[in-house]
């Protein structure tokens, strides 16, 4: 086998391999001696079959499994010898006119990893903003979880309903005299004030009595989600068969126990634990955007090209998909579009502290372990059909760009906690409103970084409220946990803070020579 170097510029690679004709007709030979004696034939006892006659039937299919073994053998040396870390995975192509018995000369490109220098992690220094709860939270807390447990008792004969009082209705609704389906129920139980039903509808019932009868006009949303509804006006028959009143609220044990708990101080412990993760995790996004800052501000390296293409598609698609859904899907498709440099400007950002990351992973001796990877891949196998899941965790294990995908959030986040325990971290308590400032005040100072200005995000637009480390499409392993609440921030700064996370790892292994396809995903409905 011939490898011949023929491009070094920057992390830009190319060779030329030849794969010698006598190679791969050496595989050829051994398949066809392993699979002779599996071979069935009339006229030849089992095992019997002459190598000339099993040629001959499997011939092509034999030599096209023997050249791919020999094209991913060339590429296992290839990337051995040089001592590469492709970034990608490489691009092989074979010259034309290339046939049996004859060399297989092969033209191969990628890209490689930049050398990175691991920074001094001596100074690190970091602020955590801390948000104690307070009683009066934890209160307030239980009296929520208390409207959600009303109990209603009739009201004195002849009450008229008011906010807050349940009436029991049997209803018919009409679209132009006609009933349609699903409007009509009987004995259903209505809180006045709840706006549980379509706008409209409660308010009109506000002073009935048990046994009025009433008819009322309403005007369904554009909305709605039944097709034959949308913005369509329409009565409705309503009989008024009780009237309650809701029963006064009282925190105590007996509440708890209601619930299933021992006692009030046991619920209200829950509940202080719920809250204190909640800020935990407006805590964690401050202090993550913080070191990722100082990080940024101390490094610009080179990165590979095509990884920061990959993550600008990435960020270009999802922010694509965001716009579809906006209320003026075509403005706000221009919108995007005119800021599409500073995205790319964003990718490079997070392709490089991505490879950051990991090389102060790798230096510092993080690891994913091996049952937190199995953990992993459960966890992703379920976001396919039942019957895709096992060949989807195949695919995963045999695959080690793949496997480096899935693993690269968990890889992520243990590399910012090594980063945390080895800071000089200082804590200040705060409310939640300061510490929501200080993530929004971090966000403008990353966009006032950036060469070039850029517009203020309109706050009304739901897809420049984005999660500061929320996984990416691509990276199912972290998708499965519940989501905990946290300060929206604007787009283009959030994306800055979260680096390429499924390429910070992919230093760790040699790209194979062919990819298998995954199984396709489940599609899931809404």
């Amino acid at each position: 086998m011939q490898i011949v170097e023929t491009t070094n510029e920057g992390l830009k690679r190319a060779y030329t391999v030849t794969i010698p004709a006598a190679d791969i007709a050496a595989k050829v030979d051994g398949e066809v001696k392993k699979i002779a004696p599996q071979i069935k034939m009339p006229g030849f006892r089992p095992g019997k079959v002459p190598a000339n006659l099993v040629r001959k039937m499997h011939g092509p299919a034999i030599h096209q499994e023997a050249l791919q073994t020999s094209i991913r053998e060339a590429m296992d040396k290839l990337v051995i010898d040089n001592k590469l870390r492709p970034a990608m995975q490489p691009a092989v192509s074979m010259a034309e006119g290339y046939d049996e018995g004859k060399d297989a000369q092969l033209t191969v490109e990628l890209e490689v990893l930049p050398q990175v220098e691991v920074p001094s992690l001596d100074g690190l220094k970091l602020e955590k903003l801390v948000v104690p709860v307070t009683d009066a939270e934890v209160a307030e807390a239980v009296a929520r979880i208390g409207a959600g447990q009303k109990s209603f008792t009739d009201a004195p004969e002849g009450s008229e309903a008011k906010d807050g009082d349940q009436i029991i209705i049997d209803f018919l609704g009409k679209v132009d005299g006609v009933a349609f389906e699903g409007g009509a129920a009987e004995d259903t139980p209505l809180e006045l004030g709840a706006g549980r039903f379509i706008p409209g509808f409660e308010e009109q019932l506000v002073g009935v009595k048990v046994g009025d009868e009433k008819v009322i006009t309403v005007t369904f949303p554009e909305d709605y989600p039944a097709e034959n509804l949308k913005g369509k006006d329409a009565t409705f028959d309503i009989t008024v068969k009780a009237v309650k009143v809701a029963g006064e609220f009282e925190a105590n044990d007996e509440f708890a126990k209601m619930l299933g708990l021992e006692s009030l101080e046991q619920l209200q412990t829950l509940l202080r634990g719920q809250l204190e993760q909640e800020t935990a995790g407006l805590t964690r996004t401050q202090m993550k955007r913080a070191l990722l800052d100082q990080l940024a501000a101390g490094h610009d390296f080179a990165v590979p090209p095509s990884m920061v293409e990959a993550e600008f598609e990435q960020i270009w698609t999802q922010l694509q998909q965001e716009a579809q859904n906006e209320e003026n899907p075509e403005d706000a498709l221009k919108e995007i579009e005119a800021e599409k440099d500073d995205y790319r400007k964003i990718a490079e950002r997070r392709v490089r502290l991505g490879l950051l990351l990991s090389e102060i992973g790798q230096a510092n001796g993080v690891q994913v372990s091996a049952q937190e990877m199995e953990m992993l891949i459960r966890q992703a196998a379920q976001q396919y059909r039942e019957q895709d899941r096992q060949r989807f965790v195949e695919y995963v294990r045999s695959e080690p760009l793949a496997a480096a995908q899935l693993r690269a959030p968990l890889y992520e986040d243990k590399v910012v906690d090594f980063l945390f325990d080895k800071a000089e971290v200082t804590e200040r308590e705060v409310t939640k409103e300061e510490l929501q400032a200080a993530i929004e005040a971090e966000d403008g100072a990353a966009a006032e970084a950036k060469p070039e200005p850029k517009k203020a995000a309109p706050k009304k637009k739901a897809s420049k409220e984005v999660i500061e480390d929320a996984p990416a499409e691509d990276a199912p392993a972290a998708a499965e946990e519940a989501p905990k609440k946290k300060a929206p921030a604007k787009k283009k700064a959030a994306a800055e803070e979260a680096p390429a996370a499924e390429t910070a790892p992919a230093a760790e292994e040699a790209a194979p020579a062919s990819k298998k396809k995954a199984p396709a995903k489940k599609k899931t409905e809404g």
